[in-house]
């Protein structure tokens, strides 16, 4: 059997244990039958994308040791692995479509789109862009003479059931009335994920795709995109979703998701491989503990279960304190340590904050020690300031966080920008406005720069300790989210006119 799989990374955002827990089972897949694993970044979305970001998710899944045969960094014969390299290609497709009919150019504006949603919401329908949308041919060519912005849709049948072939579900039926007429091409020239999929998979030759199952309901869009194209479709595989403890889906505001944290907080790589591996899937003899060669060796796609496997930190330190105390000598211990934090590189970004702090290297750990450390052991009356409410100091705090989650360049001028601009919309001193960032980022108020703290902590460190600290001191209720997320939009809008 020839296997050709990939994972498909977007750079938009952090690199998430669900994309590793992915790449580690489609490249687990691809070795144990002899294939090719592929790695390729969809960056069609250009206003989120950066190079950063995209060098943020190569360094994670580098650092777990999932290692690919092709991609952007080390190239192959179907390249390029960027899809914004690949741009210029789609919209041929996508014409390709229009002129087989099995796509048309929709010139509705927002508020036609949302007449129509809102329509069919009242009609009991699924609330998906569907209906009379298409234009007659004489309307089309003028409206493309006058040049009216135009994106393409694809057909989609109003009736039937679509059946999906799935590796560990069997057959997966979904009624075509549930499906919308997809965009395929955007305003901009520039492809959605959906179109972009479909023909890279198809011009890479993937044979095996092994992806989350919030991808289930898009399965008949692509599988009628490859009976549109008259392309064999690929072996299609969903996986389980991660879930919090709670059983929630596993989200950054109940569990650190950013394989750059566990990085920080001094995880081995080898634990937390050794962890994702058991997320839906068990070895064999059913032991916990595994490495990655023997994961490879045992796997079997049948035996990942479908029952939603949950992502508990306190397993995974369980675990990685195993993989220490069983797999690590004195030796390798202290080299792991030293490679971790403590060395030059790691070091030298502090000396300018310590030396004209310290009159002993025995003050340097009291003076530093917050930069070396996980979640901060603090208490809710490290919060108290005399001009700052509670209400006001959870505020600064959520805002704050909100709004470095929403950055995507780290760097010192730029988390000074976002701060100082909430700061003066919010009407407080940056003194005031600091004090809670103070104590969430360093746990006192009477440390160095906060703006280099978070710099030199980094952006997952940063934003973990900011809502540690706003669930110490309880967080916003359902009903209160609704208000304060009102009010930092209000924030935000002030912010935009000054």
């Amino acid at each position: 059997m020839t296997v050709r799989t990939r994972i498909a990374p977007s750079p938009t955002g952090d690199p998430h244990v669900g994309t590793a827990y992915i790449a580690l089972f489609n490249m687990c897949f691809a070795r144990q039958h002899g294939g090719q694993f592929i790695l390729r970044i969809e960056d069609t979305d250009q206003a989120r994308s950066t190079a950063e970001s995209e060098q943020d998710i190569l360094g994670a899944l580098r650092w777990l040791g999932l290692d690919w045969d092709e991609g952007p960094d080390v190239g192959g014969p179907k390249g390029p692995y960027r899809q914004s390299e690949r741009k210029d290609d789609y919209k041929a497709y996508a014409l390709e479509l229009v002129e087989k009919g099995h796509a048309f150019y929709c010139f509705r504006t927002p508020e036609e789109l949302e007449q129509i949603r809102e329509e069919r919401k009242a009609a009991g329908l699924n609330p998906g862009i569907k209906g009379n949308l298409e234009l007659s041919e004489d309307e089309v060519k003028a409206k493309l003479a006058a040049g009216q912005p135009y994106v393409i849709r694809m057909k989609v049948p109003d009736e039937g059931t679509c059946v999906i072939d799935d590796m560990l579900r069997g057959s997966i039926e979904i009624d075509w009335s549930q499906v919308d007429c997809q965009i395929l091409l955007k305003s901009d020239g520039m492809p959605t994920y959906h179109l972009a999929n479909v023909v890279d998979d198809h011009l890479m030759d993937i044979t095996h795709v092994i992806r989350g199952e919030e991808w289930i309901n898009s399965a008949p869009k692509h599988q009628l995109l490859y009976q549109y194209f008259d392309w064999d479709m690929p072996v299609l595989c969903h996986m389980p979703l991660l879930r919090n403890p709670d059983k929630s889906k596993l989200s950054k505001r109940k569990n650190p998701t950013s394989i750059n944290y566990y990085e920080r907080m001094g995880f081995l790589p080898e634990a937390v491989v050794n962890y994702l591996g058991r997320m839906g899937w068990s070895m064999p003899d059913e032991s916990e503990k595994f490495s990655l060669e023997e994961m490879i060796t045992n796997f079997d796609i049948s035996r990942v279960s479908l029952g939603g496997p949950i992502f508990d930190v306190e397993k995974l330190s369980w675990l990685n304190g195993l993989w220490i105390r069983e797999n690590l000598s004195e030796e390798d211990f202290a080299t792991r340590l030293q490679q971790w934090s403590f060395n030059n590189e790691k070091m030298s970004p502090l000396i300018p904050h310590l030396k004209g702090r310290v009159d002993t290297f025995s003050d340097v750990v009291p003076l530093a020690g917050f930069m070396f450390s996980g979640m901060l052991n603090l208490a809710t009356e490290d919060f108290n300031h005399n001009k700052l409410e509670e209400g006001q100091v959870k505020r600064v705090l959520q805002f704050a966080l909100w709004k470095l989650e929403a950055q995507r360049h780290w760097t010192k001028d730029n988390i000074f920008a976002d701060v100082k601009a909430l700061s003066k919309a919010m009407e407080l001193k940056m003194g005031e406005f600091n004090f809670p960032i103070f104590v969430a980022i360093a746990g006192t108020p009477n440390s160095w720069s906060v703006m280099d703290s978070m710099t030199l902590l980094g952006p997952d460190m940063t934003r973990a300790r900011l809502r540690h600290a706003l669930n110490l001191l309880g967080g916003f209720s359902k009903k209160e989210t609704k208000r304060v997320e009102k009010e930092y939009q209000a924030i935000l809008n002030k912010i935009e006119e000054s």
